[in-house]
């Protein structure tokens, strides 16, 4: 069973907490705040209190023994640099960090982290593409120019088949799978026909998706 350290049980921490634990992953949460650490408890395996910045303290938490070590801190970035650098130091496996700015991710890259998390950019970039279409329901970038887009079914497709809407050889993107009632079928084939209610995932570039389905970034 995967093992993850959690650094900083704010808002983001608490939520990377709560879906871990959801998924059953084994989590401990480290806090210097007394208070996040209680209400904390009930979504991880076990908890500390302690300042992560001190290199002791961190070192007692045998941060090698952990697949993955997640540094939360969102209010203070030299804590969190420091913090990203004792781990990679102490020889953690990996180290995802939380950035709260572009100049951010391009220090704790180069201060050890191995993935940098954007939240608030991800979530503008999200709110940003739903607003721009009443169709778009989800958006993640996978890379520079790629995506995936949860569209809700347009209405002309409605009864159509896959074959028949042809978008990969009109627009050059493809739909990879429908969902109905929160199940997803994955298993798509050139005569499956839309029904309503439907929503498709769909990916290739975004000014392909984009043009296809006249969504305005």
């Amino acid at each position: 069973m995967k093992q993850i350290l959690i650094i900083g049980l704010g808002r983001f921490g608490l939520h990377v907490a709560k879906k871990l634990n959801e998924m059953h992953i084994q989590v401990l949460g480290v806090d210097s705040s007394e208070e996040r650490v209680k209400a904390a408890l009930p979504h991880v395996t076990n908890a500390e209190i302690g300042d992560a910045s001190n290199q002791e303290f961190l070192k007692s938490l045998g941060v090698s023994n952990f697949d993955v070590c997640i540094v939360a801190i969102g209010n203070d970035f030299l804590a969190s640099l420091e913090v990203t650098s004792h781990l990679k130091e102490l020889g953690a496996n990996k180290v995802v960090s939380r950035a709260a700015r572009d100049l951010q991710e391009k220090f704790l890259l180069r201060n050890g982290a191995d993935v940098v998390v954007y939240p608030e950019k991800l979530v503008g970039n999200l709110t940003a593409v739903q607003c721009s279409s009443e169709n778009v329901l989800d958006y993640i970038q996978v890379s520079k120019d790629f995506a995936v887009f949860e569209i809700a079914l347009p209405k002309d497709w409605m009864g159509k088949s896959i074959g028949e809407i042809d978008v990969r050889k009109k627009f050059k993107v493809n739909i990879i799978a429908v969902k109905s009632n929160d199940e997803v079928n994955v298993t798509l084939g050139p005569d499956y026909r839309f029904r309503e209610g439907e929503s498709l995932f769909i990916i290739g570039k975004d000014k392909d998706i984009q043009q296809c389905f006249h969504i305005l970034v």
